[in-house]
């Protein structure tokens, strides 16, 4: 089981480098496999949109909330930190263009010498998303196509460059570069939806599902797995991550986890900001977790 941990932005202290610097490389000092850092772009002060992970409908996070881009502040913990890796959790891929996407992600990949994970996902929120500038209704089939665009242009093409006809991008003989380290950059799909499920088993590394459990779970992981198959790749090959509380995780339950195919959980801290606390949080779930 790898165990990352959620970037604590609920505490409103990512946006300090005074804070979350020593925080990160206390992670890495713990042994926690990765640091996830969440996107909003911008978040409407009233919205009709339904938040599908609280019975309110209504995101936990205040609407003031330093959210800081999470490209920007894994490239920021990149330079603080030397062995931990770097996730998203996830990225809300419509708001971002493919070219200008894939540039940036290879460059952290580079920079942090490939210790770059990607967790997409389609979005919630229409405001923010149209906002942005793409279409909400055609969101899912334009993600598709984002993710081809990223391969196509991480890929070496020298010397003719990358070529990209679809519904929504298009281009001719472009070269991006920096490539990144790893054979392109991994990327999971975050969402709670089948059709979360299906984009993982047909176009992902893995899945990670958000706000579901037991039967529903079930049948996202089966449905991914069966995509795959569908589609002629390995479902073996696709990894599970979960989510958990950082203070309430203990060996016991992360085996249960384990048991339902989850290769990695995201820990998910106590809203703090004092440092010593949020650091003191971290140790003890490294030493209760038997992380080196």
């Amino acid at each position: 089981m790898k165990y990352a941990v959620l970037a604590p932005v609920a505490a409103g202290v990512t946006a300090d480098p005074a804070w979350i610097g020593p925080w990160a490389e206390h992670a890495e000092a713990c042994g926690f496999e990765s640091i996830v850092a969440v996107e909003h772009a911008a978040v409407a002060s009233r919205y009709d949109s339904v938040y599908p992970y609280a019975e309110s409908g209504k995101m936990e996070l205040a609407d003031d909330l330093d959210i800081p881009d999470p490209l920007d502040l894994l490239a920021h913990l990149a330079g603080r930190t030397s062995r931990i890796g770097l996730a998203t959790g996830v990225l809300v891929l419509p708001n971002h263009h493919p070219v200008v996407l894939a540039k940036r992600l290879a460059t952290i990949d580079a920079l942090s010498a490939g210790r770059l994970r990607i967790a997409v996902g389609m979005g919630w929120m229409r405001e923010e998303i149209e906002a942005c500038g793409a279409d909400f209704d055609t969101r899912g089939r334009r993600a598709d196509e984002q993710i081809a665009v990223l391969r196509a242009l991480w890929a070496d093409t020298a010397p003719e460059g990358a070529t990209h006809d679809g519904e929504f991008f298009q281009f001719r003989n472009l070269m991006s570069y920096p490539k990144p380290v790893q054979d392109g950059i991994p990327i999971h799909i975050g969402g709670h939806s089948k059709a979360a499920a299906r984009r993982a088993g047909r176009l992902g590394q893995g899945l990670q599902p958000l706000g579901v459990a037991g039967d529903e779970l079930r049948a996202l992981i089966k449905l991914m797995r069966e995509e795959a198959e569908r589609t002629g790749r390995d479902p073996d090959a696709l990894q599970l991550t979960l989510g958990h509380s950082l203070a309430k995780v203990t060996p016991e339950k992360a085996q249960r986890l384990a048991d339902q195919g989850a290769d990695r959980l995201v820990l998910s801290p106590v809203p703090t900001g004092d440092l010593d606390e949020a650091r003191d949080e971290l140790s003890a779930c490294a030493e209760r977790l038997g992380l080196s």
